[in-house]
């Protein structure tokens, strides 16, 4: 799972993409990685603070 861990914090890897590459259903990411409930977003560090402000 830290392989998935490290897929995910690339915003251009979608989670379906993901489990197909480790040969796993969507459902067992969501399972074992329980930060995905969370969004992806806490999956990498300071992302709120990287993104521009909205107008």
């Amino acid at each position: 799972m830290r392989r998935a861990r490290g897929l995910l914090t690339d915003p251009e890897n979608t989670i379906t993409s993901i489990a197909k590459l480790l040969g796993v259903s969507r459902t067992t990411l969501y399972k074992y990685v329980p930060e995905l409930a969370a969004g992806r977003d806490s999956l990498v560090p300071n992302a709120r603070e990287s993104l521009p402000a909205s107008r």
